[in-house]
């Protein structure tokens, strides 16, 4: 009855069935309620698939309402990093607190590890891989054979007859495009007739047939190696739907376009995992204060309320101790809600590296955050930055791309002018194969083939020219404009790299200054707890002021750390804009190794090079594709032969005051 009622306020909302009539009549027809319930049924998907462990075994989340012992795993930054990347092969990132994931709104666009196989594996239009790519130059064979019969009357004297014809008839190419677009083909076709009666013939079944060879080049537009690199052969290319940027260039530069994208979503992750790391350690840092001011708080009440039941002394008031009483409780709240934001810490450090919500371990980072003072040097981290974001390889491997597609289309607007040609011999024969006791050279359609005696060629050229070019010319101006925005965008990037670099140079100043400040204050306020703790034991100042001194050194010590960790964030944050983030958190990424047979292929070209002549006269070295960055470019002269200017130090040690040590609960 409930999937009834679901169907029907389903159909209602979403197909109209309240206001349907006929709808309305099925539902009261009984025999017709099996194939009601069916139609309006949701359907499932049957699939092979197992439940991952990590969320089909996981404990229940910890809350403020357990009280069991569990086991501590002192985590390290390391760990946690090694695990994310062992675990994440489907890449996770931070999401606001109770907003959808990636994973769960767009499964399909979430990045992952498999998208360089898959962009590298694909063969449609605009998204083909390099194997796509390749194919174009693959050789290709097809083959067709078929087999008729025919009757027709034939008009004779002195009366008409019926002819039976049999026919057979094999076509068969093998074709080949190289990389210079040129295209050579060998065909071969063969015809058989077999005619009854064979009025007019000199056989009655006859062989004829002929092997050509073809050769297609471009002269003009599409000519060359440099167009067929970049848009493919344009004997394979459709006007208005492949484009020019269907070759093996390109195809490899959106390979490399989709390992930068992947490597921005690690980098991404390593980002997010270091700032959850140091939520964590803050958040049981926060924990380890709220339980010492809790404690203390619990040492005044009972303190006042022993005084209170001993009749009072001089300056106490019964206030007092009620007023240290909703200290107490207050102070014992600021712990329950410090304990819970542990647990939601590390429920969320632990979604990021791949475990599940509770496998009875609690985790507990074992590292300690920097307090040595971090000065980078800001002419090394903008250099750094410009060269080393990965947002501006992937634009400028996108300028990359535009500029060898203008070339390309620059060719189109070009006439097509091809350079073609072919030889043939022909054959005809009473046989197939075999040897006949004629002395015909027709005994056999082969025999007539190889004598040569019937040879045929053809050589000349194919002129092809839209007036106008108009599709030609808007493709051209079409690229020039996205080559422009391209550019003006990796400078637009380059500012926006330089203006985050700088937020983080202040937001590290301000971080290791705040702290610094803050601990003093902590120190500050434990002198005065201590100071105030005696005077009211004397009797001359009330609870009031020791209560608020509690508080204040709970803030202060609060403020310290929390400053201490956004200090750290801030220096992650740096490499992360930089960078260099990778090195920094000891990852490296790097393709995999070749296949076997490209190996083999490189060897042999190494040994075709070492037996080949110079050609001084031949440009014969490739352009430079990818230009690398010089990295020692600090380390050359200054302008006018003066000396190179000393190295500044990336980052001086000075160590922050002692951190205070934790308390006991």
């Amino acid at each position: 009855m409930r999937r009834l009622t679901f169907g029907s306020v389903l159909g209602t909302s979403l197909l109209g069935c309240a206001t349907n009539p006929e709808l309305k009549y099925l539902g009261d027809d009984k025999e017709l309620d099996y194939y009601k319930a069916t139609a309006t049924s949701i359907d499932y998907p049957a699939i092979d698939t197992q439940t991952s462990p990590e969320a089909a075994y996981a404990k229940r989340p910890r809350t403020v309402l357990d009280r069991e012992k569990e086991e501590v795993w002192e985590i390290s930054l390391s760990q946690a990093i090694q695990l994310a990347i062992q675990n994440n092969s489907i890449i996770r990132s931070r999401t606001a607190v109770g907003a959808p994931s990636t994973i769960l709104t767009a499964g399909e666009r979430a990045p992952s590890t498999y998208d360089p196989a898959i962009q590298e594996t694909g063969v449609l239009f605009g998204g083909r891989g390099i194997s796509g790519a390749l194919q174009a130059f693959d050789a290709t064979f097809e083959t067709t054979m078929t087999f008729g019969k025919s009757k027709l009357p034939q008009n004779l004297d002195p009366s008409p007859v019926q002819q039976d014809t049999d026919t057979g008839l094999l076509e068969s190419r093998l074709s080949k495009t190289f990389a210079y677009g040129g295209l050579v083909a060998l065909n071969h076709t063969m015809n058989y007739s077999n005619a009854n009666p064979a009025t007019g013939l000199a056989f009655p079944s006859a062989y004829s047939g002929f092997v050509r060879a073809e050769y297609r080049q471009p002269l003009w537009a599409g000519a060359g190696t440099e167009f067929t690199r970049i848009a493919g052969p344009i004997s394979q290319s459709f006007g208005g739907l492949s484009g020019v940027n269907q070759g093996v260039v390109i195809a490899r530069i959106n390979q490399d376009i989709t390992l930068a994208d992947f490597e921005a979503r690690v980098l991404q992750m390593l980002k997010d995992v270091e700032d959850l790391y140091w939520e964590l350690y803050l958040r049981y840092r926060e924990y380890d204060t709220a339980v010492t001011n809790r404690n203390s708080a619990l040492q005044s009440w009972r303190e006042a309320h022993r005084i209170l039941e001993a009749g009072g002394k001089p300056g106490f008031k019964p206030s007092d101790e009620a007023q240290a009483r909703d200290f107490y409780f207050q102070s014992r709240s600021l712990a329950e809600t410090a304990l819970s934001d542990i647990y939601s810490a590390e429920i969320a450090l632990r979604r990021i590296v791949g475990l599940s919500v509770n496998d009875g371990r609690m985790m507990r980072p074992s590292d300690e955050p920097t307090t040595a003072a971090f000065h980078p040097s800001w002419e090394t981290s903008l250099t750094e930055a410009l060269t080393q974001r990965v947002e501006l390889r992937m634009q400028k491997w996108s300028i990359k791309s535009l500029e060898l597609q203008l070339c390309a289309a620059e060719s189109l607007t070009n006439p097509r002018l091809d350079f073609v040609s072919d030889v043939q011999a022909n054959g005809l024969g009473d046989g197939l194969l075999g040897s006949y006791n004629s002395p015909n050279q027709f005994s056999t359609v082969y025999g007539s083939m190889a004598t040569g005696n019937f040879p045929g060629w053809n050589l000349g050229f194919v002129f092809q020219m839209p007036l106008g070019f108009r599709a030609a010319h808007a493709q051209v101006r079409n690229i020039e404009l996205r080559l422009a925005k391209a550019r003006d965008q990796l400078q637009a990037q380059e500012i926006d790299i330089s203006h985050e670099v700088a937020q983080d140079f202040q937001n590290i100043a301000v971080q290791y200054t705040t702290a610094q400040t803050n601990f003093n204050r902590f120190r500050a306020a434990q002198q005065r707890v201590q100071l105030f703790r005696a005077e009211v034991e004397a009797g001359t100042k009330t609870f009031d002021v020791l209560l608020r001194a509690l508080g204040s050194q709970a803030e202060a010590e609060v403020a310290y750390f929390r400053s201490l960790t956004e200090y750290n964030k801030a220096i992650v944050a740096l490499h992360y804009h930089k960078g260099t983030l990778l090195p920094y958190d000891d990852v490296w990424l790097a393709e995999s190794d070749w296949t076997p047979e490209a190996y083999r292929d490189s060897l042999r070209h190494a040994w075709a090079r070492t037996h080949a002549h110079d050609a001084p006269q031949l440009d014969t070295e490739p352009a430079e594709f990818v230009a690398q960055p010089d990295w020692h470019a600090q380390e050359s002269a200054a302008p006018n032969g003066t000396p190179p200017e000393p190295a500044v130090p990336y980052e001086t040690e000075v160590e922050l005051p002692p951190r205070p040590a934790p308390a006991a609960k």
